[in-house]
């Protein structure tokens, strides 16, 4: 009996579910690939045809004739975290014989899966790496499940999906920031949050709620204002917790940018850091080193959360290349909090 849903509806998502195995699975079955046992090919045969699921031809094309090209999408308005990304990237892609396509986007855009398909289309693209908050559109990442190309999925919202995926345990590192803090003697501590289309941006909010939480001291939703991630934003959402009475003797940015737009905020207004304001951030990108006074930090390994976004790829299409390890599908990098001039324990 055939599953009530409309036919075009059915998505390689729903035969993956009913036969009990991956999407990858399923895109090698649809793609003919030999590294399918034929007890699985024949469980998913089954499931397709129970379900009513009818392949696109033109999309299982794409998945022959690949180049050695990975494309790095990204949507980001902070282009020190975009180039650290590149970084990582350029570096893998050179130890694994692979070329890196920089491929910017507009995450909001209509017809953006029209637009990544495309592309794997016209550049037979082996893999890529969808970074946030483009890994979180939902049709796109049906589409290239549709398609049945490797991506690798950084910082996701959903941690849970399945495929392959790269991840910082955002939540503990910015819960260890904010007790540091804590630990300098600050009480009211500013917070402002990352670009709310992102995964990680909410997993750090929860980290500075979890240690406030954790040292009994009341979270003043006051102190909590919303960023998008860029230096401007910075400044605004500074300038408004400067303006607090009690003003907060210590802010938490969500990433070095912002931080950066507090430390202009705290400058223009003639706020000695940290003399009578602590400021911390998060990502150590090169600018938490440029600005004065150097940012204390979050070390984010983005390069090395995009190097392993290659190896993912290099282990499923290369699983024979000398030095390369076995992969875990979802890998979680390590961090570690980095004290430098713009933190102290608030004066008297």
């Amino acid at each position: 009996m055939r599953n009530s849903r409309t036919l075009g509806s059915i998505t390689v998502d729903d035969v993956a579910a009913d036969a009990g195995v991956s999407i990858k699975t399923v895109s090698r079955v649809l793609n003919h690939e030999p590294n399918v046992s034929e007890k699985t090919r024949l469980k998913v045969a089954e499931s397709m045809e129970r379900l009513g699921y009818r392949p696109n031809p033109s999309a299982r094309g794409l998945a022959s004739n690949r180049t050695n090209i990975i494309a790095l999408v990204y949507d980001n308005p902070s282009d020190n975290y975009v180039v650290n990304l590149q970084r990582g990237a350029l570096d893998a892609c050179s130890v694994y014989d692979y070329s890196l396509l920089l491929s910017p986007c507009n995450y909001r855009a209509p017809d953006l899966s029209a637009q990544i398909v495309q592309n794997v289309r016209q550049r037979a693209l082996t893999g890529l790496i969808l970074t946030p908050p483009v890994c979180d559109v939902a049709d796109l990442v049906r589409a290239l499940d549709e398609v049945g190309i490797d991506y690798v999925r950084l910082a996701p919202i959903d941690r849970e999906r399945k495929g392959l995926s790269v991840t910082c345990d955002d939540r503990s590192a910015a819960r260890d920031m904010t007790l540091y803090l804590i630990g300098l003697g600050h009480r009211r501590i500013g917070f402002v949050i990352g670009h709310p289309d992102h995964g990680a941006a909410h997993e750090r909010l929860e980290g500075y709620r979890d240690a406030m939480k954790q040292s009994g001291i009341p979270i003043d939703v006051d102190l909590v204002e919303q960023g998008t991630h860029s230096f401007e934003s910075g400044v605004e959402c500074g300038r408004r917790l400067l303006a607090r009475s009690p003003r907060p003797t210590a802010i938490f940015a969500g990433n070095d940018d912002m931080a950066a737009g507090v430390l202009y905020a705290a400058h223009a207004q003639g706020i000695d850091v940290p003399g009578a304001l602590s400021v911390a951030g998060y990502d150590d990108t090169p600018l938490s080193r440029q600005v004065w006074p150097s940012l204390t930090t979050v070390r984010q390994p983005i390069q090395g959360m995009a190097y392993a976004a290659v190896e993912q790829i290099a282990a499923g299409q290369r699983p024979q290349h000398p030095g390369l390890r076995q992969q875990s599908p979802h890998k979680t990098l390590g961090y570690e909090i980095v004290v430098r001039d713009s933190t102290r324990a608030p004066s008297a």
